[in-house]
């Protein structure tokens, strides 16, 4: 008999997140349907948020810290006029500012979105998770009192804008940003860059690294899947997810955490990380240690599929 929460599934599992629910809610649905207690994600999502959540299930959630640092891809609605707490439509407004015409000429506002390549800094929401001096950022926000929040190095890759709505005052736009950008920010300061104030009334997350948007699953196909002990048949492959270089050994070879030998024509370099492979299955992360490989994240034994 398994022990309580404890089931033999192990994955990562691809999730269409609605709007409306926070990402641990997500976390608890999949709980609930699957009846594994260790489910965690890699990225959160706003509950204004939709799209690609990527959730990891039972020793799978070991691997969130390999795929939460990802660059991640947005279709982002910005409206001007009006600037938010929160920056985002779920926040109240904090600011007003007139949008002229000329802020809906395609050319002007891919002339600003343009601006907005590179890396910058980049100050957070007030209402974030971000932690000061013990103090969580949102709550401090809530109750009143107001943080510094220290600037944070990003970058954004790719800024495309795809639709102008004069009457609706909004811009589309899609972006591919690193690890720890906040889209909500990015909005506000275009809208202080157009010399007006704007927030962000919409998201949707389509990738995060190798993970697409078109291979997520809403929550009703994963519960249904998960009824009829089929939801193995939903997890991503884990070698795609990570989208780290492969090494092939014998189950004797990373057996009990050994720390196996590299073939003499490895070229692997020290210091950095491999997928390990075992009989086609999965098996783990490990590190480059000179001439051997180290377990970072091993699971050969019953976790593998």
């Amino acid at each position: 008999m398994s022990r309580r929460g404890i089931t033999s599934l192990s994955g990562i599992l691809l999730v269409d997140k609605p709007a409306g629910m926070t990402s641990h809610d997500v976390v608890a649905a999949v709980r609930r349907a699957t009846g594994e207690g260790r489910v965690g994600h890699a990225g959160t999502l706003d509950p204004m948020a939709t799209g690609l959540l990527v959730v990891l299930v039972g020793p799978y959630a070991r691997l969130a810290p390999y795929l939460s640092g990802a660059e991640k891809s947005y279709e982002a609605r910005i409206a001007f006029g009006t600037e938010m707490d929160t920056d985002d439509a779920e926040g109240t407004a904090t600011r007003s500012a007139d949008t002229p015409a000329g802020l809906f000429d395609a050319a002007h506002a891919e002339g600003l979105i343009r601006a907005s390549l590179g890396a910058s800094l980049q100050t957070p929401p007030a209402y974030s998770a971000i932690k000061v001096g013990g103090r969580v950022s949102h709550r401090a926000a809530r109750a009143g009192e107001e943080l510094v929040l220290a600037d944070r190095p990003i970058e954004v890759f790719e800024a495309e804008l795809t639709a102008i709505d004069a009457d609706a005052r909004t811009w589309d736009v899609r972006y591919r940003v690193s690890k720890g950008t906040y889209v909500r920010a990015l909005a506000r300061d275009l809208g202080r860059a157009a010399r007006s104030a704007a927030h962000l009334s919409a998201l949707r997350r389509t990738a995060s690294g190798n993970l697409s948007l078109d291979a997520a699953h809403d929550l009703e196909e994963v519960a249904v899947a998960a009824r009829e002990d089929r939801i193995a048949g939903l997890f991503a492959d884990p070698i795609i997810a990570l989208g780290l270089p492969v090494a092939d050994f014998a189950p004797r070879e990373i057996a009990h955490g050994h720390s196996p030998a590299l073939p003499p024509d490895s070229v692997f370099t020290d210091g950095s990380r491999v997928a390990v492979r075992c009989e086609g299955a999965f098996a783990g992360v490990y590190s480059v240690r000179g001439d051997r490989l180290a377990p970072e994240v091993a699971l050969l034994k019953a976790d593998v599929r």
